[in-house]
């Protein structure tokens, strides 16, 4: 027994070893900041053109949620007021309400076909309406019923898959035909209050009140090493990557157009650019006279702007690559508690407790 306890401390001294190595390799061939290394490049123009175009207004409480339709100007947004309301952003013409049972709502998502939306909050159960099925859109077409802590964020992988995370510190890729779970995501140690799935639907980020955002890969299981099927998961949900850097809870994460890097946003007051494939923050965006949280990010189509909400009202514009202000849109009186680029990055749309949705360009 003594030997063998010796062989387990020796292993660990071995394990520790080998990561302290590895660090060391990784901070060797980290030879520059994206800061540094953009100093010469030419500055964008400072962007003072983006207006408020179109005003939603609908809502009688607070909006805690907004998604745009892929290829599509709708949009569709969730607020306590009890209500899924779904917008034609350009006329700004309601297409659908649909009466919430549960007014506690926090996360809302719309399918990639434009058929489906989703919703949930405080009663753990992500619930989807079908927007074409006149007759039944009040009621759920179904309802993902598993969590046992909050519903804060719900995606559609396609019309068959969607991933929620939740209070419970899990993420989940669920089965909508058959309403099941088909992998389970664990590993934060806090509320998972943001995910985004990346271009092309292998992996998704997700960020946690545990101040870390995490990679995962949504081909492996536990204990596989590639995808056993061509349905997706499959088991325990397998941790790739994780990121460090903010100081408290996470709040917002959105993946890069590339798909190569994510930006986040936090309590602490600033957002970050993390780089995949170097494993490691790239860029912080803060400054000394923004002190309050922020609550979403969106990168524009090309990435070289990043869109951030705040408590204090704003939406602050960031040169992604120079890490510079560009500039501040004001418009709304309360908090911006989510926004989105529209699919052809023509438009940003941005959410407020104010109970209106403004749509810039």
């Amino acid at each position: 027994m003594a030997d063998l306890a010796e062989r387990i401390q020796q292993a660990r001294r071995d394990a520790a070893a080998m990561q302290e190595q590895i660090k060391a390799n990784k901070e060797k061939m980290h030879d520059t900041t994206l800061r540094a290394y953009s100093r010469d490049l030419p500055h964008v123009p400072k962007n003072d053109k983006m207006r408020i175009r179109r005003t939603l207004k609908g809502h009688l409480a607070k909006i805690y949620a907004m998604q745009w339709a892929d290829k599509s100007t709708h949009i569709v947004s969730a607020s306590q007021d009890g209500k899924l309301l779904v917008w034609d952003g350009m006329t700004t013409n309601k297409l659908a309400a649909i009466p919430l049972r549960s007014s506690w709502v926090m996360t809302c998502g719309y399918s990639p076909s434009g058929q489906f939306v989703a919703c949930g909050g405080l009663d753990n159960i992500c619930s989807v309406f079908n927007l074409r099925s006149r007759e039944t859109i009040g009621r759920p077409c179904a309802e993902l019923i598993g969590h046992v802590g909050f519903l804060a964020c719900c995606k559609f992988l396609d019309d068959r898959h969607m991933l929620t995370s939740s209070g419970d510190m899990t993420s989940v890729l669920w089965d909508l035909e058959q309403r099941t779970k088909i992998t389970e995501f664990t590993g934060h140690t806090g509320e998972v209050m943001s995910v985004s799935i990346s271009p092309d639907k292998n992996t998704f980020v997700s960020g946690s009140s545990d101040a870390t955002a995490k990679l995962w890969d949504l081909r492996i299981g536990a204990g596989s090493s590639s995808s056993s099927s061509s349905t997706p998961g499959g088991g325990g949900g397998a941790c790739v990557q994780t990121f460090v850097g903010h100081e408290t809870d996470l709040n917002a994460v959105q993946y890069f157009p590339s798909g190569h890097a994510f930006g986040s946003g936090s309590d602490d007051s600033s957002c970050r650019l993390f780089d995949i494939r170097a494993s490691r923050e790239m860029m912080a965006y803060a400054l000394d006279d923004v002190v309050c949280a922020v609550t979403s990010v969106a990168f524009s189509i090309s990435g070289r702007y990043l869109f951030a909400g705040y408590d204090d009202h704003k939406c602050l514009v960031w040169d992604t690559i120079k890490g510079e202000r560009m500039s501040s849109l004001q418009g709304h009186t309360n908090r911006v508690s989510c926004l989105g680029v529209s699919s052809d990055g023509m438009a940003l749309c941005t959410g407020s407790w104010d109970s209106l949705l403004r749509i810039w360009a």
